[in-house]
């Protein structure tokens, strides 16, 4: 099943985001290569198609044989371990085909 990750930025989290940014891209990575990945990225500060002005938090959108593994997953990561979100929701979600 789907799950939606959504983590919110910690107030000047950005130096942890850019020390931990690699480690977190990897593990995404691994899920892409398992073919678990739906849409992943980051959410730019201002309404804008570049990051110039850093990131205020991530969607994660990927496959995960539960809501507790989902969890388990976000758990592990390192913006998590690192503190770089200040709230993480991870969510059940349903893909329409319209």
């Amino acid at each position: 099943m789907l799950y939606v990750i959504f983590g919110t930025d910690a107030p000047d989290s950005a130096p942890k985001r850019a020390a931990n940014r690699p480690a977190h891209l990897e593990r995404v990575k691994a899920l892409h290569d398992q073919g678990r990945i739906a849409m992943v990225g980051p959410f730019p500060k201002v309404d804008a198609p570049s990051m110039e002005a850093g990131a205020c938090g991530s969607l994660i959108v990927a496959e995960f044989g539960s809501l507790e593994e989902a969890r388990a997953w976000i758990d592990a990561d390192p913006f998590s371990k690192a503190g770089v979100y200040a709230t993480v929701e991870v969510r059940p979600f349903i893909k329409l085909s319209l």
